[in-house]
């Protein structure tokens, strides 16, 4: 049983920085996507970005070139460095992760299988 805890979040300016983090217990699988969602309030719930076993990674368009999602193996942490926030990225931002079972990582949200419990980011203007 794979269990997340984020950690990280917090209120900041506009053009503020911070950095999510996302301890993993119980991480057996070999291959697997880990992703970080964000559902802000009357929206659904997005994929911001993800990373697999295979350090691959993706981003929707609106955070390229300002976050970046990684990983520290020997931790089994995952972390999300968010730089130049904007208002629009307020939101509560969740760590998923499931086992990679194709060349894809999945974009839904019921495509992962265990998720934390989110952490809140608040970006004022």
């Amino acid at each position: 049983q794979v269990q997340l805890v984020e950690s990280g979040g917090g209120s900041v300016q506009a053009g503020g920085s911070l950095r999510l983090s996302c301890a993993a217990s119980g991480l057996t699988y070999r291959n697997y996507c880990m992703g970080w969602f964000r559902q802000a309030p009357g929206k659904v719930r997005e994929r911001v970005a993800r990373i697999a076993s295979d350090g691959t990674t993706e981003y929707i368009d609106s955070v390229k070139g300002r976050f970046t999602i990684s990983q520290d193996n020997a931790k089994n942490t995952f972390y999300l460095v968010m730089n130049s926030l904007k208002p629009e990225d307020t939101a509560m931002y969740y760590c998923a992760l499931t086992e990679r079972s194709s060349a894809f990582c999945p974009l839904s949200v019921a495509g992962y299988r265990y998720w934390g419990q989110g952490t809140q980011v608040t970006v004022s203007s």
